[in-house]
């Protein structure tokens, strides 16, 4: 794990920070069936769902690290992977981010004892 120092404390504000998994999420959409001689993302979605969710396996393993040894840089580069790579695997299925803030947003006010309930009952 190498995480590079991040200021964490800041807060940029800025409209540029605002949109990022938008633009990410984008991004990622772009790169399917892309040249996987030229891009990491394209290399990954050749790769098929397995390849993705090794990673996701193996980012979420290092977070866990990263976690245990408290340090805030390492946590989030770690967390910025992990994001990453569940946004490559929604692009790879032809999701985005916007299926995801849906279902948080469906979600937002409703007790997660109550939605767990819910789900075994159906």
């Amino acid at each position: 794990m190498s995480a590079t120092t991040t200021n964490i404390s800041s807060d940029s504000g800025s409209d540029s920070d605002s949109d990022i998994f938008d633009r990410l999420s984008a991004t990622l959409a772009a790169r399917r069936g892309g040249d996987p001689e030229t891009s990491y993302t394209a290399k990954l979605f050749a790769g098929g769902p397995d390849a993705i969710l090794k990673k996701i396996g193996e980012e979420t393993a290092e977070l866990i690290m990263a976690s245990k040894d408290g340090g805030p840089d390492g946590i989030v580069y770690e967390a910025a992977d992990v994001l990453f790579h569940t946004l490559a695997l929604l692009a790879f299925h032809g999701l985005s981010v916007d299926d995801v803030r849906r279902e948080l947003a469906r979600r937002e006010g409703v007790s997660g004892i109550e939605e767990k309930k819910a789900r075994r009952a159906k």
